[in-house]
């Protein structure tokens, strides 16, 4: 079972990226949270790692600290919540965000993110209420972000947010308005933004 990979990027996403060790090109599924603290490509890196094996499937899920990926195993805990949704609502969400919602039983905010209903909410914020203090109390590793890639980024941003989810309209206004709000931002920046935004929408 793998549980950690170090070695070269050779290209990344907000939602996976490949990883050169020792020869062998590792793909791996990762939340946007972690694909912020990425560095460029050609560096070397290093992810921790979540197996997930299946009769039919084999897939590794990386992330950039263990707190991350503690808690992603966290989610995985909870009925109905597999590696996929488990990583939608990584990214959906600020890490942070994501643990208060729960631990204060925010339905509305955690059914902000795609594919999270009600009976999910419900479910995470009774099975994990309790088991996510420690997490709470745990400040989480900041690293500089890297620098965003060139050209094409509001469709990179785009692409992105409906990769995640989010259909395109309600991605191309919370874009529109990330980038009204930072005219000289960069992809990262701008992601960021309308993540925000397209989460904010359901308390209006």
């Amino acid at each position: 079972m793998i549980a950690h990979l170090r070695g070269r990027l050779l290209s990344k996403a907000p939602n996976r990226v490949i990883i050169e060790a020792g020869g062998v090109g590792y793909d791996v599924s990762i939340p946007v949270s972690t694909f912020y603290e990425l560095g460029e490509i050609g560096g070397e890196t290093n992810l921790y790692v979540y197996t997930y094996v299946r009769e039919d499937a084999l897939a590794l899920f990386g992330f950039r600290t263990d707190r991350e990926k503690s808690l992603f195993e966290k989610l995985l805990s909870v009925s109905g919540v597999g590696p996929k949704l488990a990583v939608t609502l990584l990214s959906g969400l600020e890490i942070d965000d994501l643990i208060a919602a729960v631990r204060k039983g925010d339905i509305a905010r955690l059914v902000s993110v795609p594919g999270v209903g009600r009976k999910t909410a419900e479910r995470l914020i009774v099975e994990l209420r309790e088991k996510l203090a420690k997490f709470a109390i745990e400040e989480p590793e900041r690293q500089a972000a890297p620098a965003a890639p060139s050209g094409g980024v509001e469709e990179d941003v785009l692409s992105a947010l409906m990769n995640l989810g989010y259909a395109r309209p309600s991605a191309e206004a919370a874009l529109r308005e990330a980038r009204a709000a930072s005219p000289n931002g960069e992809f990262e920046e701008w992601l960021r933004g309308s993540l925000r935004l397209l989460a904010r929408k359901f308390f209006k």
